[in-house]
Formats: C-alpha cells, sequence, structure tokens
C-alpha cells in the first residue's frame, strides 16, 4: 500500500483497469495532468494563430498605404488582442501549468473538484470556439479593440453577430477562469501533503494561489460589464449607450471604462504573476541555490495583488474623471514589490553555480524584457507623460514588452523546463538556445522602433499613415522584427519533432531540482506519487537527494544555537 493510500487519498486498483486512449481520453478524463496538458495544447495552438495575425498587422504597416480595408485591420489588431490576452497568456499559465503542477508541487493525487476541473477546460474551448466563429459570420470579426470599449461596442457602432460572438466567448471563458480559481484555492488549502506548510509551499503554488484570489476580484466585474453591454445591444437598455434607436438620451460610456479597467488592471498581473512564479522555479534550479528571500516573494507577490486592484484608474488619466494624484501614487508604489522580486532574483544567481541551460536563457530574457517594460510603466504612471504618449506607439510598445516578457520568454521557460517531466524525453539544448537567441533579438528588433515611434507621435490603432511623416522605416524595420520572431517559433517545433523522433530518456529529475513534481516519474503516473519524501523544507526533494547538505544545515543551526545560548548564559 502506497502513502496516498494510507492517507485515503487513493484507492487501491488490484485489477489496474485499462484508462481511455487517445481521443476518448481527451474527451472522458478528469485527470488534472490531462486537463492540464488540454488547456496548454490549445492556448499554444491559439497563440500561434494570433501570431499569424500579428504578422497581417506588421504586412499592413510596412507602407504607409496599406492595402487592407479599415474593417479587415481593425478585425486583425481586435482578434489578436482577444486571443493573446483571454485565450493565450492566461489559460497556458493558470489553466495549463498550473493544473499540470500545483497538485504535483503539494503532493496532491488530484485537483480538489476533478468534474469542475474538466468542465471549466470545456467552458474555455467553447469560448475559444465561439470567438474565432466571428470570422464566418457576414459582418466579420469583433473590430473594436480588445477592450470593448463603449460606445464603439454598442449596436449602433458595431452590428452583427461577430461582436456578439466575441461579448459571449468573455462570458464564457470568465466562468472557467472564475472555477479554475475556485479548485486551485481548494486544493492549495485542503490537499496538501503532510509537513508541507504554506511557507513550505513552492513559489509557483504561491503566486498561483494570489493569482485565483485576483480572479475571483477582477473576473465577475468583468463578467457584470459584458451582461450589460449585451443588455445595450438587445434590450434597449442604457448602460453605456448615449442614444439607441428610440433615440433616448442617458447611458454614460465612460462607466464602462471603471467596470472593464477594474478588471483590467488585476488582469495585467493575473497574467504577470504565475509567470513570475515560473520563473522563481528555474533560477534557483539553475543557480544551485534555494530562492533568496523566500518569505519576501511571498509577501511581495500579495502586495502586488493587494495594490493592482486600486490602481484601475492609471488607465483613464486622459478622461478627466478620475483624481490624478491618488491613482498615480498607488501605480508608482506598485513597483515597489515587483523591484523587491528583482532584487531576490538576482541574490539568487548571486555566487551561485548558474548553469545557462535553455529554461535558464528564457528566464534572463525575461529580466531582461521586463525590465524596460517596467520602467516604462512607471512613466506611464505619471500623468503629464501619459498625457503625451496616450493611445501611441509607446504605449504599444510598453504593453508588449510586458506582456512579451511574462507570456512568451517565461512561458517558453517553463515549456522547457517541464517538458521531461511531462513527456519522459529532452529536448535539444542546441535547438533550444537557437529559438531563445533569435527570440530574444527580434523582440527588440520589433518594439524599439515602437517606442520611437510612439514618441514621433504615431497613433495606435490605424491602418495606415501619411507618407511624408518618416515612419515607414521603423514601421518596416519592426516587421522586419515579426519576422524573426515567426523563424524563432520554427526551431521549436524541429526541437519537439526530432526530440520525439530520436528520444533521448529524461531521468525522474534531469534538472537536479527541489519541488515534489521532481519526485514522481517522467511523466508522471496516474495518481501521481508511489511515494513521498519527509517535508522539512521549501526544497523536499532536495533535502532527499542531498541528505548531506541538509545534516550540514541542521549541523550549523544547532551551532548557532548553541553559540546563542551560551553568550546569552554568560
Amino acid at each position: 500500500m502506497t502513502l496516498l493510500q494510507e492517507r485515503g487519498q487513493i484507492a487501491e486498483h488490484p485489477e489496474h483497469a485499462p484508462e481511455p486512449r487517445y481521443i476518448l481520453k481527451w474527451l472522458t478524463s478528469t485527470d488534472h495532468k490531462v486537463i492540464g496538458m488540454s488547456y496548454m495544447v490549445t492556448s499554444l495552438v491559439l497563440f500561434f494563430f494570433a501570431g499569424i495575425l500579428a504578422l497581417g498587422i506588421r504586412w499592413q504597416l510596412a507602407v504607409p498605404h496599406g492595402a487592407d480595408s479599415f474593417q479587415v485591420y481593425n478585425e486583425l489588431f481586435t482578434m489578436h488582442g482577444s486571443i493573446m490576452l483571454y485565450l493565450f497568456a492566461g489559460p497556458f499559465a493558470f489553466g495549463g501549468l498550473a493544473n499540470y503542477f500545483v497538485p504535483l508541487q503539494i503532493g496532491a493525487p488530484d485537483m480538489a473538484f476533478p468534474r469542475l476541473n474538466a468542465l471549466s477546460y470545456w467552458l474555455y474551448l467553447s469560448g475559444s470556439i465561439t470567438m474565432l466563429l466571428g470570422f464566418v459570420t457576414a459582418s466579420g470579426a469583433a473590430a473594436f479593440g480588445w477592450w470593448g470599449f463603449a460606445p464603439l461596442a454598442d449596436s449602433t457602432f458595431s452590428p452583427g453577430a461577430g461582436a456578439d460572438l466575441w461579448i459571449v466567448a468573455l462570458g464564457l471563458t470568465g466562468f472557467s477562469a472564475i472555477f479554475t480559481a475556485v479548485n486551485l484555492i481548494t486544493t492549495i488549502f485542503y490537499l496538501r501533503a503532510p509537513g508541507l506548510t504554506m511557507f513550505r509551499m513552492p513559489i509557483f503554488t504561491w503566486n498561483m494561489l494570489v493569482t485565483a484570489l485576483l480572479i475571483l476580484i477582477a473576473f465577475p466585474v468583468l463578467t457584470g460589464a459584458m451582461v450589460m453591454l449585451w443588455c445595450d445591444r438587445h434590450f434597449g437598455t442604457l448602460f453605456f449607450e448615449v442614444t439607441n434607436a428610440h433615440h433616448a438620451v442617458g447611458g454614460v460610456p465612460v462607466l464602462y471604462l471603471h467596470l472593464f479597467w477594474f478588471f483590467g488592471h488585476p488582469e495585467v498581473y493575473i497574467l504577470a504573476l504565475p509567470y513570475f512564479g515560473i520563473v522563481t522555479e528555474i533560477i534557483p534550479t539553475f543557480s544551485r541555490k534555494p530562492v533568496f528571500g523566500y518569505k519576501g516573494m511571498v509577501f511581495a507577490t500579495i502586495s502586488i495583488a493587494a495594490l493592482s486592484t486600486g490602481v484601475w484608474a492609471h488607465h483613464m488619466f486622459t478622461t478627466g474623471v478620475v483624481l490624478l494624484p491618488f491613482f498615480s501614487l498607488l501605480s508608482l508604489l506598485i513597483a515597489v514589490p515587483t523591484g523587491i522580486k528583482f532584487f531576490n532574483w538576482i541574490g539568487t544567481m548571486w555566487r551561485g553555480q548558474v548553469s545557462y541551460k535553455t529554461p535558464m536563457l528564457f528566464a534572463l530574457g525575461f529580466l531582461l524584457v521586463f525590465l524596460p517594460g517596467g520602467v516604462t510603466g512607471v512613466m506611464l504612471a505619471i500623468p503629464p507623460i501619459d498625457f503625451a504618449t496616450h493611445s501611441t506607439y509607446f504605449v504599444v510598445a510598453h504593453f508588449h514588452e510586458v506582456l512579451l516578457a511574462t507570456a512568451v520568454f517565461a512561458g517558453f521557460a517553463g515549456i522547457y523546463f517541464w517538458f521531461p517531466k511531462m513527456f519522459g524525453f529532452m529536448l535539444r539544448e542546441s535547438l533550444g538556445k537557437w529559438h531563445f537567441w533569435l527570440l530574444f533579438i527580434g523582440f527588440w528588433v520589433t518594439f524599439i522602433p515602437q517606442y520611437a515611434l510612439g514618441l514621433d507621435g504615431m497613433p495606435r490603432r490605424i491602418a495606415n499613415y501619411p507618407a511624408h511623416l518618416g515612419w515607414q522605416l521603423l514601421n518596416d524595420v519592426s516587421s522586419v522584427g515579426a519576422a524573426i520572431i515567426a523563424i524563432s517559433f520554427l526551431f521549436l517545433f524541429v526541437n519537439i519533432a526530432v526530440s520525439a523522433f530520436n528520444k533521448v530518456p529524461a531521468t525522474d529529475n534531469p534538472w537536479d531540482a527541489g519541488t515534489l513534481e521532481w519526485f514522481t516519474s517522467s511523466p508522471p503516473v496516474h495518481h501521481n506519487f508511489e511515494k513521498l519524501p519527509p517535508i522539512r523544507s521549501e526544497r523536499p526533494v532536495w533535502d532527499f537527494n542531498h541528505p548531506e547538505h541538509l545534516a550540514l544545515t541542521h549541523g550549523q543551526r544547532t551551532a548557532v544555537g548553541a553559540g546563542a545560548g551560551s553568550a546569552s548564559h554568560d
């Protein structure tokens, strides 16, 4: 009988009935690993589709007067942003990686509510398909921006089914996120292994817990805004519309701004915090050190979450309806706990035995890309700078720098890091490094020109621009950078294909990492663990594999305690 069976968390299976395979397994499974993998595969397919739309945007802007109509261009940038934000960045980390690895990291056999977990995925998939169906409607896909601002999204400016499908999709994916948040919170609080106290949990799990709490705060507000927007479009209400078919007056468009950005700014950290957690797992592993300032990282994460709920009007400075000093100060304060995280990441690497494997390169790329993005975010928290750069390509560059650093650099760091655990074989290091360097170079080539374009006054969300303003060269450079980014991902596909056809088997712990997911087999068995190591710190697997280190640490603590006692006695 295994340890988990003794704890009553799994039942004995003497007959070992065969499990469903292939499509039937995907359709019927409630195993958190299958569901997590479903999230990851679905979101990555959507990521690459959104990337194709981004290439269409850059093709349009490579010359002053592109070939696409305004309607087509508006559909491209609306759906590109919507897919990346709602259907990839959050679901990949919070639905995919969290589903797969949080139960493993806390020593649990599954999520607390397996069927609710499956329902969450199917709601997400349904919402994704619903949003994409806008492309096949007579009116086309949604074309009012990924934020759906009123009155642009009302029935007067955006008639047709594409806009309605976008609203329904956000409702479905919103419920998916809420159900996953409830499931994760319950799992973390009630299914932790014996000895795994809250302050022994991996930082990745901590970040997912805080993200789940943020989702429960932010997503219901977005869902309420979508319901109100739907009512304005179909039931003659005047929440946001100034006029309707009967020419009545009464809607308040700025109310939509308040509701959306009350969701939107926590959403930035709902997208970022899971990826902060990924990086905080990778840097200690490849520095051969425990994370520096463990509790500081935890409290910094909690502080970021708390402050993020109070800075929504950071995005509304130019409306003239918010108190600028208050929201500017709160927006600047949120840089403090983020700075603590950077200090701790650097402190973890300091004097460590840093190994520059592919996951570590992507983690370092995250640090180098996110830092300038964070600095420009602090700049935009200052009202005069925000007034000068609002709705220009400066904001586009800042936004992409933050989200590419997290969802792409940190996200693919997580893929390379956990791939051996999920599939049981290693990816090729050389191809992984080609992927990283091309992506890193392509990123800067794409977005540094966009900062310059923004400072030169180029507005965002325009399909063409006058030739005499001198913007074409910078747009061409940016488009070349986007092509380099696209080429970089070909190395990922080649890497997966080569590694799958000529497998190099992975051990249970190929990186000599310290958290519990590395104690089970690669890939994990159905019930996750046959046994668990003693848990005496936040690195139980490291303690188990390096007993001499644990004995040395215990001896140092004993000596310090004895010395303190002697000093006190003297």
